[in-house]
């Protein structure tokens, strides 16, 4: 049995565990990365991010999407779309990121291995694959990440149930679809197959679709789905059974639904069941989340864990910056002081939406004065160019000193529009920020100067109803 020491093993091979083994490894230390499935990169790379996001486009391109939004004319070939088509692009970008993970671990001199790890004790983990092999660690990190979650009243036996990760191996394109769970996996998929014309109910107990999303983003959102022609009914399911006819749904309400697919996305688990985190000592908490600190150590101190396994957010690029906190901590390569306060939120429905900051719902619970300001991409000649009609970005200030606090985009880019936001909250910068840059034209950036001049209107016409005084009032909202 081949036995090796490394100043670190990290097991899971996703992005938090990739970002984390090179992390150590550019700073000259030993690193094994270990990694349960035939290719590295975890559910984002294979199951998960990549592939929904790529199957978005493909679901723009063949539908012709943007074509229809910006001349009024279905330029697509009256054909229906099939699985071949469908999947085409996923499978070739899929393979393209498995082959760059591939060569950023072997440029970094890490070596990997693919099997089942188990802690034997808490510097000794044992990997079953071809060969057993036992490896020593200085350090441990956990970056198992999750799977989807079987409740089970669904049946997923049968081949017209899916989960997020099944529904990459669709057998057909259906005709109706239901949709369970308005998280942020449901309703990514809800847009993706809905833009292909095909009937799509969302399903989802919650009055609103991702609540952690500011209120009137997350409305507007379901607004703009309920055009796109997706059903969202408010309710619960207690049971599913499936025929040779169609798949049924009975809803808490007494009606039943029906299908040709259901796609289930009622959140994940943790990977942790092979890990033998007993004879590790490491602590859990619910639903097999890891137990973790500020520097995402566990209660075994040369042991850490992050993404999926610590909990909320559980996105590929906040689990990548909690991996690279996590080996700066336990190697104290000092070039980093933390994971930033501030992190991007993205989803990739249809329009997409990103936010980073407060939310207005958050700052009034907190009780904190705050203004806000809007601009639509409708009033800007890029969002015209684009054909974006309904998009718009929401800033929220400070009242007292025009500090930003939050950041809300809806339209088009808005995954890459938030960025502007979130490096102003990062530096803790203020109204003057956006006023004073000069930003190209026609871009969606221009967007900042807008909303920000609307909020300064806001807080003027705010002062002017208290004092009564107009002296020095100006129009700010489109200057």
């Amino acid at each position: 049995m081949e036995r090796k020491h490394y100043d670190l093993v990290v097991i899971g091979g996703g992005p938090a565990g990739e970002k984390g083994a090179a992390q150590v490894a550019y700073f000259g230390k030993s690193v094994a990365i270990v990694e349960m499935s035939a290719h590295f990169g975890g559910a984002a790379a294979n199951t998960g991010t990549i592939p929904s996001k790529t199957l978005r486009e493909t679901s723009l391109i063949l539908s012709a999407f943007k074509a229809r939004r910006l001349f009024g004319v279905d330029l697509t070939s009256g054909s229906e779309t099939n699985v071949e088509q469908f999947l085409h692009q996923e499978r070739k970008v899929k393979d393209s990121e498995r082959q760059r993970i591939d060569n950023n671990l072997h440029h970094h001199q890490i070596d990997t291995y693919h099997g089942v790890a188990s802690f034997v004790d808490s510097h000794t983990i044992r990997v079953d694959g071809a060969d057993q092999t036992v490896l020593e660690g200085d350090v441990v990190l956990l970056a198992t990440g999750s799977s989807p979650r079987h409740p089970s009243e669904y049946p997923f036996g049968d081949n017209r149930v899916y989960d997020s990760d099944s529904i990459l191996s669709l057998n057909e394109m259906p005709k109706r679809m239901i949709v369970v769970g308005g998280g942020v996996i449901g309703t990514e998929y809800a847009c993706t197959f809905a833009t292909l014309g095909i009937e799509i109910t969302l399903i989802d107990p919650k009055d609103v679709l991702l609540g952690f999303l500011d209120r009137e983003v997350s409305i507007s959102l379901m607004n703009r789905m309920r055009d796109s022609g997706i059903e969202i009914r408010h309710d619960a399911i207690e049971t599913c059974t499936a025929d040779d006819d169609a798949v049924r749904l009975q809803l808490a309400s007494g009606e039943t639904v029906e299908c040709d697919a259901v796609l289930v996305c009622a959140g994940r688990t943790s990977n942790i069941e092979h890990l033998a985190l007993d004879a590790a000592g490491v602590q859990t908490a619910a639903r097999g989340l890891i137990v973790a600190n500020e520097n995402f150590q566990t209660n075994v101190p040369h042991i850490y864990a992050v993404g999926d396994v610590v909990g909320f957010p559980a996105l590929a690029s906040t689990s990548m910056e909690q991996a690279r906190w996590a080996m700066v901590h336990a190697f104290q390569l000092g070039y980093k002081r933390g994971v930033v306060p501030v992190l991007p939120y993205g989803v990739y429905s249809i329009p997409e939406v990103s936010m980073a900051g407060a939310t207005e719902e958050e700052l009034t619970q907190r009780g904190v004065d705050y203004v806000v300001g809007r601009a639509r991409y409708a009033d800007q000649p890029r969002g015209m160019i684009m054909g974006e009609s309904d998009g718009f970005l929401k800033l929220i200030f400070a009242f007292e000193d025009m500090q930003l606090l939050g950041v809300h985009v809806i339209g088009e880019q808005a995954t890459e529009l938030v960025h502007i936001g979130l490096m102003a909250l990062m530096v803790e910068g203020h109204a003057q920020l956006f006023i004073r840059a000069c930003f190209n034209y026609p871009t969606l950036g221009d967007l900042y100067k807008y909303a920000t001049y609307d909020a300064m209107g806001a807080r003027q016409s705010r002062l002017i109803d208290t004092d009564g005084d107009d002296t020095g009032h100006r129009e700010t909202s489109r200057q």
